[in-house]
């Protein structure tokens, strides 16, 4: 893959493993965790957080490469599946699994409540955030017409998409949380798509949380079954189009990125939840302005707030 300014080169075989350190193994934890933790938010994607954080590439191979080894065990390969799985980068996605569902078990009522209690200031903070991923992936794009026509069509359809949001589905059939499962994990690996948010549209992000706080074992299986399917499919065609057409992939990605404002914009409602306790829409697609100057301080200082740290972050990553 090519790129500029930093951007995402060709990715490096996966198959070749080292010892990482300590810091090295407790930083892929940390990025699973921002990632895990971002997955729980209706509008931020965990995909984002990777692509920030310098290890996008890296995810993608690896997913790409598991997909690879579970399709040989569907054919009955065995030793063709249980060669590709010893290939793969298991000090890159130990760490960061260990991160990412530490963080999707502990923070989900956390995050789920400050959504709820403070939707506005959530929803600045994340916009911030957003914001400074389309400053940091537009840099790693070669643009042209073509390719700002598409950002702009892609960015235009998600921000109208995002309008819409399903009424919350209670006590779903099985194949609905596989359903859910597939669609939600593919949206949770690309930056600017959220899985949480299309849970939301669904009608399922409640039922989700539910299963994670209650550890509802059986439900949780059957979802997790749907997003290795769903994963194993679609990680095969984006690693190969990342592959191919790197920089046209970035620019739908920074699309994507714009058009996720839409649920992020902090005011009137901030950002889209729907309370698992009252069954009541809260927040959503509501676009409009704050009532008075206090309104507005406080989301736009924590959406300078994130910007800034997310670029410094970022530099950090490239040096």
């Amino acid at each position: 893959m090519t790129g500029q300014d930093g951007g995402t080169g060709h990715r490096e075989n996966t198959g070749h493993q080292r010892a990482p350190g300590l810091r090295e193994a407790m930083g892929m934890v940390g990025r699973g965790a921002a990632m895990g933790a971002a997955d729980v938010v209706p509008g931020v994607s965990g995909g984002t957080v990777a692509l920030l954080t310098g290890i996008y590439d890296r995810l993608i191979g690896s997913l790409g490469d598991g997909a690879r080894g579970l399709g040989r065990l569907v054919r009955g390969d065995l030793r063709g599946a249980v060669l590709h799985l010893r290939q793969l980068d298991w000090t890159f996605i130990i760490p960061l699994l260990v991160g990412l569902l530490g963080a999707v078990v502990l923070l989900a009522g956390v995050i789920e409540g400050a959504l709820i209690d403070h939707p506005e200031p959530m929803a600045g903070l994340f916009l911030g955030l957003v914001a400074a991923s389309v400053m940091v992936a537009q840099r790693k794009v070669a643009w042209t017409v073509g390719r700002l026509v598409v950002a702009g069509i892609v960015g235009l359809t998600l921000f109208v998409a995002l309008g819409w949001q399903g009424p919350p589905v209670t006590d779903p059939s099985a194949l609905a949380l596989f359903a859910s499962g597939a669609v939600a994990i593919c949206a949770m690996v690309l930056p600017g798509i959220s899985g949480s948010f299309l849970l939301l549209m669904l009608g399922m992000y409640t039922t989700v949380i539910d299963i994670v706080d209650e550890r509802m074992l059986a439900d949780a299986a059957i979802f997790g079954a749907g997003a290795v399917v769903g994963l194993s499919c679609f990680s095969t065609v984006l690693s190969r189009l990342l592959d191919e057409r790197a920089d046209d992939v970035l620019a739908v990605m920074v699309g994507l990125l714009l058009g996720s404002g839409r649920v992020l914009w902090p005011w009137p409602h901030g950002v889209g939840v729907v309370s698992r306790h009252a069954g009541d829409a809260v927040g959503g697609a509501g676009l409009g302005w704050p009532d008075t100057a206090g309104g507005l301080a406080v989301p736009t200082l924590l959406a300078g707030l994130a910007v800034v740290v997310v670029l410094g972050v970022e530099r950090l990553a490239r040096q």
